[in-house]
């Protein structure tokens, strides 16, 4: 059985939380022992008291609003707790294809995906799996890829194991991916989605003779742009990470996922809730198990690369600031002159737009394509072939490939 969604403990934990807050927000006499009802609870009385009085103006008793608002909530959290059983019980399982491995290292993989023409690799993120860019059949950018004359190679980077733990951004940079470049025998489109393309474009520098052209898909590059508060505050949780990153050598799955949810944190509920609703055999509930399933699968996250990103990039800003070096080489991309594909989603809640369209005037001459999704759904949900796949085998068309 699944074991989604995760961290399961903080999703039922929010539940308590909004019954908590909202017994705080109903009128002063609805329920006997709620906070609100105390002559104690300060700042919220005179808005309650406010808030009672123009219902009761209105003909509707305080009593009766509160009842309605707690039948809701009992509706709502019956929803999502069906939603998950429903999730977990689905019957649909993902297929890996049979793919043959041009390279291999450590936990580190290259997928050739076949396809003939020009070499396009992709380099997905450290965090989370490979697979959303290959979910199933119909969801799958790397086998449209394939199918459109091009010949597709991706780095699955795998779990990190003992030796992986102790990696940082250059092992993984000037390591694992610079060897996975040379594997690929000729010059190759390199394509980076997420973080995936920040290490692509550090690579591209430190490379150039390997890549004809780059594409970067969803890439962060200042991470201020939006919320420097936020990331600030991001980069002030490392202290209180670093006794666990020194006993595991990782920050766990579970972690990650918990920062995730922070962004939105009642949008996992939600999620849940909908897919209750849905015909379980439909092609919709099907695609939401997959991205669930993905995910929920999630790989841990070296140590010293969790110090970088979360201590570095998002703390202290440094790829926007000109401070982020791999092997002592500050990453600049004014120093890559081979043609460039930006994919900007603009409903992306991870990397918010403005911190991947710093790179738009960074980048001589990029080609900045806006899409109508978000994050993930740019990459593989129901629009993605036009969102993106197909923006981008145009470019590729344009450069002559």
């Amino acid at each position: 059985m699944r074991r989604g969604p995760r961290p399961l403990p903080l999703h039922l934990g929010l539940l308590g939380m909004r019954r908590w807050l909202a017994m705080t927000a109903l009128p002063l006499a609805s329920l006997p022992g709620s906070p609100s009802s105390k002559p104690g609870w300060p700042r919220s009385r005179p808005a309650l008291e406010s808030l009672a009085g123009r219902l009761a103006a209105a003909g509707h008793p305080p009593e009766a609003f509160a009842r309605a608002v707690w039948r809701a909530l009992d509706r709502e959290d019956a929803a999502l707790l069906v939603g998950i059983r429903a999730y977990r019980r689905h019957p649909w399982q993902r297929e890996a294809p049979a793919l043959s491995v041009p390279w291999a290292e450590g936990g580190s993989r290259l997928l050739d995906y076949g396809g003939e023409g020009p070499t396009v690799l992709v380099v997905p993120s450290l965090v989370n799996r490979a697979d959303i860019l290959d979910l199933m059949p119909e969801a799958s950018m790397l086998r449209f890829l394939a199918g459109q004359g091009l010949r597709v190679l991706l780095l699955d980077w795998g779990e990190p194991g003992p030796v992986e733990r102790r990696f940082a951004l250059t092992d993984y940079v000037a390591g694992r991916l610079e060897r996975a470049l040379a594997a690929a025998g000729e010059p190759v489109v390199l394509v980076g989605y997420c973080m995936g393309g920040l290490l692509a474009m550090a690579a591209a520098q430190r490379r150039p003779e390997r890549v004809r052209a780059l594409g970067l898909l969803a890439t962060p590059w200042d991470f201020w742009a939006e919320d420097a508060g936020r990331a600030r505050s991001l980069g002030a949780l490392l202290p209180g990470l670093e006794p666990l990153l020194a006993a595991t050598g990782a920050m766990p799955v579970d972690v990650l996922q918990a920062l995730f949810a922070a962004l939105d944190p009642f949008a996992v509920a939600g999620k849940y809730r909908g897919f209750a609703a849905l015909d379980p055999d439909s092609p919709r509930a099907r695609r939401f198990v997959a991205l669930e399933d993905w995910l929920n699968d999630g790989i841990a996250l070296a140590a010293p690369v969790a110090r970088e990103v979360l201590g570095q990039w998002y703390g202290a800003n440094a790829p926007a600031r000109g401070e982020w070096r791999i092997a002592g080489e500050a990453v600049e991309p004014r120093q890559l002159a081979m043609p460039s594909f930006l994919a900007i989603p603009s409903r992306d809640r991870i990397v918010p737009p403005a911190s991947a369209l710093a790179l738009a005037g960074a980048l001589p001459g990029a080609l900045v394509h806006g899409a109508a999704a978000g994050h993930i759904g740019m990459v593989a949900g129901q629009g993605a072939e036009e969102a993106l796949w197909r923006p981008l085998r145009r470019w590729l068309s344009g450069l002559g490939l």
